[in-house]
């Protein structure tokens, strides 16, 4: 028995030969990403440390407010410092590697 062909179903064209062109990151990418993560940890800190200031004084009154700011600025500095391990391995492995 011949097989039929599926209706409906239109060729796939096929996948251009050469290979796309890469672009180059621009320079200071990864500092400059790296320094706004910074940035960011130190006003999430300062966010938690105002709000549990509030709470303590009695002038917050949802004291939900200060317990989700403060889980934010660490679970960003858990993060940063991940990172920051991270790249120190990935440092020192460049360095073992021989010429």
């Amino acid at each position: 028995m011949p097989l039929s062909p599926v209706g409906g179903v239109s060729a796939v064209a096929p996948l251009p030969k050469s290979a796309p062109e890469r672009t180059q990151p621009t320079s200071g990418a990864f500092g400059a990403s790296l320094t706004g993560a910074l940035e960011e940890l130190q006003a999430l800190h300062g966010t938690a440390d105002a709000l549990a200031v509030r709470a303590v004084t009695g002038d917050l009154t949802d004291i939900h407010q200060a317990t989700l700011a403060a889980t934010r600025a660490q679970v960003t500095l858990e993060l940063v410092a991940t990172m920051r391990n991270k790249g120190v391995d990935a440092f020192n492995e460049i360095m073992r590697m021989q010429a």
